[in-house]
């Protein structure tokens, strides 16, 4: 596998480079850039049909540099200083460890304060040169689409809380062991814990800028799936344990044309390091599974990269604003049931039956998605009724 990039160019043009960024972080910024660019698109073409309303807004022009904002860009300023130059003076213990490198106390503090004196003070003098007798409000108009980086931003933010607070509660005994490790690690995130917090945290957003639930919610399904499946690509780059169950049998007859990794794969050099050690091999990521399993992680990419393709072509078809999001949950849920059926997860015994965490939620969001149906449609005919009153 191909823990870091750099792994992936070594491999493929024989060179020696070693580049700290890892492949399981780089697909998902990969995954976060083209699943915004999808959902700048629909904002865009929304709000050119009529659907999305564009705003008007006061802001204060002229006003001194405020203590908040001066603030603001002196933290920024310090962080850059501290871990970005001191990353570079401490380059070969980063590379070798980023992630822990990066949430450690290391990195240079004189150059921190530095540059959060230099940011703060640019943070103050732009505002200075800018700054009228008598500062006055002023009306801007906001484009839907202009929220699109804000969107993101949230979306990450509380997409990572959420993942890690769904992962941490399924892994309570790691928590009681190492809650610092366990509570920091980038290792272990569930997708449906980010789902649905960054949900809720996106609606609100949204509606502070007069953009209705079922229409941000359609506006950000095609992007939610597209990116789940590339972010999935680093998942199978990396080889970080979202694989599938123990997979000995034969390939099929139909597959004949396909690699055999295709079928069941080892995944020597996992960044988790599960399995036996490979022969002759020396540094972090010597191991190799015993047995081949299913890389699920590359048939979600494929069954999400199909749902995609799906949803972008019937958007501009459905006329009930929220269907379109209705849809994305039930093909989504019933993806990630099945593919669930193959993969290694801790089950839960409910009722007699064994399901995984992923499997329950996905349940539930399907069932949502069967009510969406309902609820969107005695949604829009209120929306339309009150309107026309």
């Amino acid at each position: 596998m191909f823990p870091r990039i750099s792994d992936l160019i070594n491999y493929i043009f024989g060179t020696t480079i070693n580049i700290p960024i890892q492949s399981y972080g780089f697909m998902m910024a990969v995954a976060f850039v083209i699943g915004g660019y999808t959902i700048y698109l629909e904002l865009k073409r929304k709000e050119k049909e009529g659907i999305l309303p564009v705003r008007q807004k006061k802001v204060l022009t002229g006003a001194p540099a405020s203590f908040q904002e001066i603030f603001y860009s002196a933290i920024f300023g310090f962080i850059l200083g501290w871990k970005g130059i001191g990353l570079i003076a401490d380059y070969s213990n980063f590379s070798n460890n980023p992630q822990e490198w990066i949430l450690s106390g290391k990195g240079s503090l004189l150059v921190g304060f530095l540059g959060a004196a230099v940011f703060g003070f640019y943070s103050y003098y732009t505002k200075q040169k800018k700054q009228k007798k008598e500062p006055e409000w002023v009306e801007v108009t906001v484009h839907p689409y202009q929220l699109t980086l804000s969107i993101l931003l949230i979306a990450a933010v509380f997409g990572i809380i959420g993942s890690k607070l769904f992962d941490v509660a399924e892994h309570l005994t790691d928590l009681a062991q190492d809650p610092i490790g366990t509570l920091f690690s980038f290792a272990g995130l569930s997708f449906y814990g980010g789902l649905i917090v960054a949900t809720f945290a996106v609606v609100w957003y949204a509606s502070k800028h007069n953009i209705r639930f079922p229409h941000i919610a359609d506006v950000a399904a095609p992007g939610l799936i597209l990116a789940y499946g590339i972010g999935r690509i680093g998942c199978q780059l990396s080889g970080d344990g979202c694989w599938g169950v123990i997979n000995n049998n034969p390939k099929p007859g139909w597959m004949s044309f396909l690699p055999d990794w295709l079928w069941s794969f080892n995944y020597p050099h996992n960044v988790i390091d599960e399995g036996i050690a490979i022969p002759g091999c020396t540094g972090p990521h010597c191991s190799i599974l015993p047995n081949p399993v299913f890389p699920t992680p590359l048939y979600e990419t494929l069954i999400c990269l199909g749902i995609f393709v799906i949803l972008w072509l019937i958007r501009k078809h459905l006329k009930t604003p929220g269907f379109l999001f209705s849809i994305y949950l039930i093909m989504n849920a019933t993806e990630r049931f099945l593919i669930e059926t193959i993969r290694v997860n801790k089950e839960y015994n409910i009722l007699g039956i064994h399901l995984t965490q992923a499997q329950c939620i996905a349940i539930f969001l399907a069932i949502l998605g069967i009510s969406g149906f309902f609820f969107f449609t005695w949604l829009d005919k209120k929306y339309r009724v009150k309107s026309a009153t």
